[in-house]
C-alpha cells in the first residue's frame, strides 16, 4: 500500500490472474479513480482469460482499456528466440504507456511477484527498460503469500490456476502461427472438461505432452481414450503424460540444458 501510494495513479496491465488482481484491487483501496485496468487482447491468449479480466475490472469497480496487440506480426515473436516474452511484453508496454499518458497517469505497474525473480523472465527486460513498475515483487510478496491475502480480501482469484500466454506451450525455435495456438487452445479446452481445471499441453512437433497437477494424473488416465483420440485428430502422433506433473516455466529448463 505504501509503494503505490507514493505512485498517485496508475495504469495496472491487467490479466483476469491471481498476482494482478490483488495488485488492482490494493491500487483501487489505495488510490480510489486514479487507477486504470488495461486488458491486452491477443491471438496468444484464450478469450475466456480476455472475458474473465473484464469482468473482474467491473466487480472491482475500476476504468478498463482493452488494446488489441498482434504480436503474430513481429517475425522476432513468431520465430521464437528465449527473447519471445521480450517483444511481446515491449508492445504491450508501450501500448499501456499511450494510454497512461492520454490518461495523465503517472505509474505503469505489472504483477510480477518475488517468485518470479528466481526464474528466466525475459519480459522483465522490456518492463525495465519501459520503466515499469512490480509493486508485488518490491515488496516481497511470494506466489504462496499473494494467494493467502487474496482469500482473506475474499477475492475470488484467490485460488484461480496459474495461467501464461499459449505461446508458452512450444519449445524456444520452434515456429509460433496462429493455427498451432488454436490448435492448442481447443485441446487445453477440451481437457478442461474432465475437471482439470490446471493444463498445459506442450507442442514438440508431433508429441502433445499434458502437463497437470498429480492430483489429476487420475483423471486423464480415466478419460486416456478419449484425450487421446481428440489430440490424434488435432495432427499429433504421440501423446504423453508428464510423470512429473505441472510445474511453472518447465520449458526454461531447456535454455538451461542447453546452456
Amino acid at each position: 500500500k505504501e509503494i503505490i501510494q507514493k505512485m498517485g495513479s496508475v495504469a495496472v496491465a491487467y490479466s483476469g490472474g491471481v498476482d494482478s488482481s490483488l495488485l488492482l484491487k490494493v491500487c483501487k483501496d489505495v488510490l480510489g479513480d486514479k487507477v486504470l485496468a488495461v486488458i491486452g487482447v491477443s491471438q496468444t491468449f484464450p478469450e475466456r482469460e480476455i472475458n474473465y479480466a473484464v469482468y473482474m475490472a467491473k466487480k472491482l469497480g475500476v476504468k478498463y482499456f482493452l488494446i488489441k496487440t498482434d504480436e503474430l506480426k513481429n517475425k522476432n515473436f513468431i520465430n521464437n528466440s528465449s527473447k519471445r516474452c521480450y517483444w511481446c511484453k515491449h508492445q504491450l508496454f508501450s501500448e499501456i504507456k499511450k494510454i497512461a499518458k492520454k490518461n495523465k497517469i503517472t505509474s505503469i505497474v505489472d504483477g510480477s511477484n518475488y517468485d518470479d525473480l528466481f526464474d528466466y523472465r525475459a519480459g522483465f527486460l522490456a518492463a525495465k527498460k519501459l520503466n515499469i513498475r512490480k509493486p508485488l515483487l518490491e515488496a516481497k510478496l511470494k506466489k504462496k503469500e499473494i494467494r493467502q491475502i487474496s482469500k482473506a480480501l475474499k477475492l475470488p482469484t484467490w485460488n484461480k490456476p496459474s495461467f501464461a500466454c499459449l505461446a508458452s506451450r512450444f519449445p524456444y525455435g520452434s515456429r509460433i502461427t496462429k493455427e498451432k495456438l488454436i490448435k492448442i487452445n481447443t485441446i487445453e479446452e477440451y481437457i478442461m472438461n474432465f475437471g482439470i481445471k490446471q493444463i498445459r499441453v506442450r507442442d514438440f512437433s508431433n508429441i502433445a505432452k499434458i502437463d497437470v497437477l498429480e492430483e489429476d494424473f487420475k483423471k486423464v488416465i480415466r478419460h486416456k481414450e478419449k484425450i487421446i483420440k481428440y489430440i490424434k485428430k488435432k495432427g499429433f502422433n504421440f501423446v504423453v503424460l508428464d510423470l512429473e506433473g505441472y510445474k511453472t516455466g518447465s520449458l526454461n529448463r531447456l535454455l538451461k540444458n542447453n546452456r
